[in-house]
């Protein structure tokens, strides 16, 4: 399951993940928020991932196609997990993915959200 995240900064858009994630919940939830996003200019994204969360295949392919399949208006992606695979895959393949993706810890959610309106820039 994918939920949206309500209480996030104007220009950016926030999801938490949480028991099994399948491709029907990057159709109805992630998918038209981005294309909004993306329609407005840009995407600065915050997506929370508790360690545990399980991925159906079809939800990491569409994952991989919805990245993939926009490149331009990517601007941040902040990733809020504790996951250590997670930390590990963003830090080898981070440099494929669009605009610039960092990971935070599960406490850290408000550093993650002022990241992505580039008040705590890098």
């Amino acid at each position: 399951m994918i939920r949206v995240i309500e209480d996030m900064p104007p220009g950016t858009i926030g999801f938490e993940a949480g028991g099994k994630v399948t491709d029907e919940d990057y159709e109805t939830v992630l998918v038209p928020a981005v294309q909004a996003a993306l329609e407005a200019g840009e995407v600065r994204l915050l997506y929370v991932l508790p360690d545990g969360v399980q991925y159906s295949p079809g939800a990491m392919w569409a994952d991989t196609k919805l990245w993939a399949g926009h490149l331009k208006g990517w601007k941040r992606v902040a990733i809020v997990s504790d996951a250590d695979w997670l930390e590990h895959a963003i830090k080898a393949f981070g440099w494929m993915m669009p605009g610039k993706v960092r990971v935070f810890d599960d406490d850290d959610v408000r550093e993650a959200k002022a990241w992505l309106v580039g008040i705590d820039d890098d």
